[in-house]
């Protein structure tokens, strides 16, 4: 294809037989707008549940095991996706931290991170030794792609991470407690958002050097949020991670159902993945030109809707973003229960009308 001149490679472009979402991310010409699903490889796929019931082992275990997680991390091959994201957890970093968390089957710590003492107990990291076997997961999914497809890594935001880390489990229902303690004790948190940056930053650079070719970083409870507590300890941790990642690689930054896209943009990430609440249309006209949006289908239509309905939703999403710009994903993860025959519709109808004349 011809780059048009005023198309400037931003990052290298690695000979891939399917390079549709790096060169969108460089603003270079494409055929048709990406398309990839957070949770591709996961629990709505008959495969992977039945992988799940044969194998038995509990998720932390599983994340480990390095033939297991290529396996997995595959599986949305056969969808027709343009990337494929490793199969791993935001939590993972954690365990050689001190912080192991066990799924049973939802995330729980022993001990949670509440007091300065088991605050100070958290250990530094060094992800080759520590974190091997997920830079093990990345060059084996790259050997078994061969060149056919980018691969993603990722890791949660500190403020994610430490909404899991306070309570000791998955934060739902306790964000109450978080926010007191965050008001109660300003200075304990941000040493703890301090202690995430660093080993943020050092993960991804690690993902990066294992071979990904983009990083996102998943800001899982934006909806939440106050503008206030966004502004003075989330937003400092976008730019600082952005800002140390390795320049050759872009950075996707992932915000649930958050609006604050004047934040978002100065974060230094250069895919800004936006929820349903935001405009596709009114954002771009917004931002600069050398941004790319990433989403933003509502999850809710592929689990409660029809074929027909998502039809819609990819069209009227397509007519938002005019097909420029543009990955096409869904404003969050797909959630439990979503059958499988509407992640497949998904893919395929975004391929359909996807095309870019």
């Amino acid at each position: 294809m011809t780059v048009h001149s005023d198309s400037i490679l931003q990052y290298p472009m690695p000979a891939l037989k399917n390079d549709l979402l790096l060169r969108t991310i460089n603003r270079f010409p494409v055929s048709r707008v990406p398309v990839w699903m957070m949770r591709q490889a996961g629990r709505t796929d008959p495969l992977y549940r039945k992988l799940r019931e044969d194998d038995g082992r509990p998720l932390e275990i599983l994340f480990q095991d390095v033939e297991r997680a290529i396996e997995i991390s595959l599986l949305p091959k056969r969808l027709g996706v343009d990337a494929i994201i490793i199969f791993q957890d935001i939590l993972t970093p954690l365990s050689p931290m001190g912080a192991e968390f066990l799924f049973r089957p939802s995330p729980v710590l022993e001990s949670p991170i509440q007091s300065k003492e088991r605050l100070q107990a958290l250990r530094p990291i060094d992800p080759p030794s520590d974190l091997a076997c997920v830079g093990s997961i990345i060059q084996g999914v790259q050997r078994e792609l061969d060149q056919e497809l980018p691969v993603l890594g990722f890791a949660g935001s500190p403020m994610t991470l430490a909404f899991f880390m306070i309570p000791g489990k998955s934060p739902a229902g306790d964000y109450n407690m978080i926010f007191r303690f965050i008001e109660e004790q300003p200075d304990l948190f941000q040493q703890l958002l301090d202690i995430l940056t660093t080993m943020t930053i050092d993960y991804l650079n690690y993902q990066i050097e294992s071979g990904v070719h983009a990083v996102q970083l998943f800001e899982s409870f934006g909806e939440i949020i106050p503008r206030p507590i966004y502004e003075r300890f989330v937003q400092p941790t976008h730019e600082n991670i952005f800002a140390a990642l390795h320049t050759t690689t872009p950075g996707i930054l992932f915000v649930k159902e958050c609006n604050y896209l004047d934040l978002m943009m100065k974060s230094g990430a250069t895919v800004l993945s936006v929820g349903k609440c935001v405009n596709l249309k009114e954002a771009k006209a917004q931002t600069p030109d050398h941004l790319i949006f990433q989403g933003n289908v509502d999850n809710r239509i592929l689990l409660e809707g029809n074929q027909k309905d998502i039809t819609e939703a990819v069209k009227n999403c397509f007519a938002e973003s005019n097909k420029e710009r543009h990955i096409l994903n869904l404003n969050h993860g797909l959630l439990a229960d979503t059958p499988f025959e509407n992640v497949q519709h998904f893919v395929q109808v975004a391929k359909e009308l996807g095309d870019v004349h």
